[in-house]
């Protein structure tokens, strides 16, 4: 067993279920219509569920749902990011996200429950109310909203065990396993497979294919571009490189995205010895693009391309590695010299079994738009510029 193979083994042996791959795809699908999910997680061995929307799509139809499952004795509570929860006056917590409850349920209706939940607005003061630690199932929660590419903010409710199967059968709602949704992004790696295959001849690169790669659940292809005929028995020029709407297709100067994207096509057609540019569906360090335009605003007001990821609720970087190596193993590629400046893509490789022989620099000189933001990725990322 080669040590490709050995990693994704071990790796392997936590994956969840295909059918609760499909079943987290469903729900990523339900939150962004601002549908209801519900969610068990265990708490010191005991399991907890939660009735669960997001806080982004929230209508006051879709609350008062929530409130009729959870009765009149129960107020839901608002699951926020700890940088929002602080800037709205908490200050006890250090925990990534906490709740807010409010005391009086009328005063709090689907729209102020969306203004607490948007970073980039500024409140006066919150209604009357306590704050409390998350449950497990309400971290999972925070995760699948991560996974739809909205806020990190929900609106949740307890539900008992024994009303957990005849609510989801009476409301057609479904039911997650917080192990599940904390397993999904590698399970839907794993399960990448070619579907699709052309030449497309490039401006830089006249000999090029591109192969499509689709996860089982049906979510996002990742592409590969395969420039000339690289060698399989020795380490192959590769750059993985993050889908950037801006900067890859409309030429955004705030960042360097688009020059990284032509300038390894273009270097990997003059090594003559071929390459691959890995693209993947990963935007705004795996945010999304809303979030992504959400985060330039809060640059704008002062914030570095990463503490404005954070003040969202994200990480600053919420990439993931394993579809690049899936797709270099299924190419028959195990050793790669790496376009790159960022260590961690060293490290996210190596991690899932490709052998990184080489990191080959790839700088491109600033702009006038993006210098603050190329000195942040060098002096707290580690970028080697």
């Amino acid at each position: 067993m080669t040590q490709s193979s050995a990693v994704t083994a071990q790796n392997d042996s936590n994956l969840i279920p295909a059918t609760d791959l499909v079943t987290v795809s469903r729900a990523v699908a339900d939150l962004r219509r601002g549908e209801i999910v519900l969610v068990q997680g265990h708490d010191n061995g005991e399991a907890h569920s939660v009735a669960v929307i997001a806080a982004e799509p929230l209508s006051q139809h879709g609350l008062q749902r929530l409130c009729d499952i959870a009765g009149s004795d129960t107020a839901p509570a608002i699951v926020l990011p700890r940088v929002r929860a602080k800037s709205l006056g908490q200050t006890a917590k250090d925990d990534p996200f906490v709740a807010f409850v409010s005391a009086d349920q009328s005063a709090v209706d689907a729209n102020r429950l969306g203004e607490i939940a948007n970073p980039l607005l500024d409140l006066d003061a919150l209604p009357a109310g306590d704050w409390r630690p998350v449950s497990m199932a309400e971290n999972a929660a925070i995760r699948l909203a991560k996974l739809a590419r909205l806020l990190p903010a929900v609106v949740t409710v307890p539900v008992s065990a024994d009303q957990l199967e005849t609510l989801a059968r009476a409301q057609n709602l479904l039911v997650l396993q917080s192990e599940s949704i904390n397993g999904y992004e590698n399970a839907s790696a794993a399960s990448l497979r070619q579907v699709s295959e052309a030449r497309v001849p490039l401006e830089d690169a006249e000999n090029v294919t591109v192969i499509a790669f689709r996860p089982e659940d049906g979510g996002q292809e990742h592409l590969a571009i395969v420039i000339d005929e690289p060698a399989k028995d020795k380490p192959v020029l590769i750059r993985l490189h993050s889908e950037c709407f801006t900067g890859d297709l409309i030429g955004s100067l705030r960042c360097d995205c688009g020059p990284q994207l032509r300038g390894a096509i273009s270097e990997i057609a003059k090594s003559g010895q071929g390459g691959i540019v890995l693209y993947l569906r990963q935007e705004g360090r795996g945010i999304g693009l809303v979030n992504k335009l959400r985060a330039y605003a809060l640059q704008d007001r002062g914030f570095d391309t990463l503490d404005a990821n954070e003040e969202l609720g994200f990480d600053a970087d919420e990439r993931v590695y394993r579809p690049a190596a899936e797709m270099l193993r299924q190419m028959g590629f195990e050793s790669v010299r790496l376009l790159t400046n960022n260590p961690e893509k060293l490290t996210g490789l190596e991690s899932w079994g490709v052998t990184v022989s080489e990191r080959v620099p790839h700088k491109f000189p600033s702009n006038g738009h993006n210098e603050f933001y190329l000195q942040t990725k060098k002096d707290r990322a580690g970028h080697l510029f």
